[in-house]
């Protein structure tokens, strides 16, 4: 499977993983929440609260996961590259299924919390333990985030098409072939280690689709002492089915003896199980294979001893013989895959072989014992026969007995017929509910009502007996008292009951003491002149408004007019008019401009209805402007400045 490592999204560390979840959350579900809010809208907001930020941490997992391939399905040529991948992931899964296990757990704690203070400390504790949680994947993370720049980095190679797997020393012509084969840029230069990383070429020989993959010199070293560079060299040679080309320098321009050269693939023999090997012997312009002395010929020979290593030549300088090479491996790698197919489906005989053998013979096919049986049929069913529309004495279908009814629509279909039962006149019985083979009908007892007769006749008897009378008998004054007590306290409690009720529809008005309500005029003259005030207008006035005040200014007007102009203690027309207008009753705003009852009913429900917005928000009245100090600053302070965003 060719997976696309370049694909994969950014891992973010921890602090941003926080960052955007804690920010997404308060986003999303800003602070509203008073204390005078009921207790069931309290608890509905910050369950939600801890739910939205549970989902919102287990959707950034899914993320990660699902961003990287299943460790299943990749080839082992990625797998080895980071080994420990697959403990990450397993980290990330673990966090993800504690994030959900400490939301269930808090979700169903403040289910029963019984303030506004616990569900805000409940739903602290598990943020707080969610981002611990997150905090502790910090090393994860960045490891995660570090395998996917190195895997993108990697040229994108199938580890499952056709595949030229070029390799050897340093500086022996591996880089100059897959140029000359291919369009791919590689480097080339004429010193040691240019190649520092895995190239891919790709070409096509007979229609087919080859690549081509240079890798970085190889040492003859312990593998513990090898570096990155030549790591990906080994685990391209150990996983990737392939052609492998192991180029050779007898000229040692490259800087490394043939011996030496011989001596490194003697060491990598091992990782080339089930894989064509060439030794391609480069730069045969300067030296060729017969050139060399006996003891090195020799030495050389050995290699080719083996029958599934084949010897190939070619200069990439000249160009001479690349052709050639190239076209040799493509033949012996498309025969040799062929033949893979062919063997794991079928043997050289033609009978089923290889892995399609392995699945035959764990299928265990029974065959019956004692010869062939042959297939029974009944003698009635040979005997019957055929049947035909034409013939006037075939069997009867339903179909028939329909047409003979009056057809669809007139005709219905007695399905009681196909009844199963004991015995055939239960069929066409009128209760059809059946039980164990019978009607409900065959159930019921025939003497049914003579027996029901004796029992009602029998219940007579003992009720004028008096079988069911009491023995204790409750006194007639006994039973008065108990039914007057009871009456009190019902009454009682009809009191308690309206008391509580006043004392709930005052709610926040001042209740005044009753012997404060009204005073008398005498004890108000009483404590003026005590304090040394005349109080005799007063008490002339007060029993003035007792009387009418229509008659008493008209009085006060006449005297006015046909009394002494200079009677001084005659009051103007001026100052009685001014007393008037001042003593003039105070209008009701309340009954004012209200024609009649339903009008009054009307407007009570209009002030209701604008007080209710106040009453859900916990307003004392319109002119409320509070702010608790549970609303985040962050919301209502405007744009922040640079700094740290951990104080959420």
């Amino acid at each position: 499977m060719k997976t696309t490592w370049k694909d994969i999204a950014p891992v973010p560390t921890s602090q941003e993983f926080l960052d955007i979840v804690l920010s997404r959350t308060q986003r999303r579900l800003p602070t509203q929440i008073r204390s005078g809010f009921k207790i069931s809208r309290i608890r509905g907001f910050y369950t939600r609260k801890v739910k939205f930020t549970s989902e919102t941490c287990t959707e950034k997992f899914d993320a990660i996961l699902n961003g990287f391939p299943r460790l299943a399905d990749i080839h082992p040529f990625h797998a080895d590259l980071r080994d420990h991948l697959k403990i990450s992931l397993g980290q990330i899964s673990t966090a993800k299924h504690l994030v959900e296990t400490i939301s269930r757990d808090y979700v169903r704690l403040i289910k029963y919390a019984q303030s506004l203070y616990q569900c805000k400390q409940l739903k602290r504790a598990a943020l707080g333990r969610m981002a611990t949680l997150v905090k502790r994947l910090k090393d994860p993370l960045l490891y995660l985030d570090q395998v996917r720049e190195h895997l993108g980095r990697l040229p994108s190679i199938d580890p499952t098409t056709r595949t030229l797997l070029i390799c050897g020393y340093p500086n022996v012509g591996k880089s100059s072939f897959l140029k000359s084969v291919t369009r791919a840029d590689v480097e080339v230069e004429p010193y040691a280690f240019t190649t520092k990383s895995l190239f891919v070429g790709h070409f096509d020989y007979k229609y087919l689709r080859f690549q081509a993959i240079d890798t970085p010199g190889l040492l003859d070293s312990p593998l513990e002492s090898k570096g990155p560079i030549e790591l990906q060299s080994i685990t391209a040679i150990a996983h990737l089915r392939s052609a492998l080309l192991y180029f050779f320098d007898l000229s040692e321009q490259c800087g490394y003896s043939v011996h030496a050269q011989i001596e490194l693939f003697k060491s990598l023999k091992p990782l080339f199980a089930n894989k064509l090997v060439f030794l391609v012997v480069n730069k045969i312009d300067v030296m060729r294979p017969e050139d060399l002395d006996p003891e090195t010929a020799a030495e050389f020979q050995t290699l080719l001893s083996d029958a599934d290593v084949e010897m190939l030549q070619l200069s990439c300088n000249t160009q001479e013989g690349v052709q050639e090479v190239k076209n040799a491996a493509c033949e012996r790698l498309i025969a040799d895959r062929a033949a893979a197919k062919v063997k794991a489906g079928t043997n050289n005989s033609g009978e089923v072989g290889g892995r399609l053998a392995d699945v035959m013979k764990r299928i265990h096919v029974a065959v019956p014992e004692g010869g062939v049986r042959e297939t029974f049929i009944p003698e009635a069913i040979k005997n019957m026969k055929k049947y035909d529309k034409t013939d006037p004495e075939r069997r009867r279908l339903a179909r028939d007995v329909e047409e003979e009814n009056g057809g669809a629509g007139v005709y219905n279909v007695d399905l009681r017929a196909d009844y199963l039962l004991e015995n055939d006149e239960w069929k066409q019985d009128r209760i059809p509910e059946l039980f164990e083979g019978k009607n409900v009908y065959d159930y019921v007892d025939p003497d049914i009502e003579a027996k029901l007769q004796a029992l009602e006749e029998e219940e007579e008897r003992l009720e004028a007996e008096g079988f069911y009378e009491s023995e204790e008998e409750i006194d007639d004054e006994e039973e008065a008292q108990i039914r007057t007590k009871a009456e009190l306290i019902r009454e009682k409690q009809a009191l308690i009951r309206n008391e509580a009720r006043m004392r709930k529809s005052l709610k926040n008005r001042a209740v005044i003491p009753r012997k404060f309500v009204k005073q008398p005029l005498s004890e108000l003259e009483e404590g003026l002149d005590v304090l040394g005030v005349d109080t005799t207008d007063l008490g002339l006035r007060a029993r003035a408004q007792s009387n009418t005040r229509g008659r008493s200014v008209t009085r006060s007007r006449m005297g006015t007019e046909d009394g002494d102009a200079m009677d001084v203690d005659s009051t103007p027309r001026d100052r009685l008019r001014s007393k008037s207008r001042a003593r003039s009753p105070q209008t009701n705003r309340r009954d004012d401009g209200v024609a009649d009852i339903t009008a009054r009913d009307k407007a009570d429900r209009q002030m209701k209805l604008g007080q209710r917005k106040m009453n859900r928000m916990a307003k004392q009245g319109e002119a409320d402007r509070h702010v608790g100090t549970t609303m985040p600053k962050h919301l209502f302070a405007g744009k922040r400045s640079m700094g740290k965003t951990s104080r959420r």
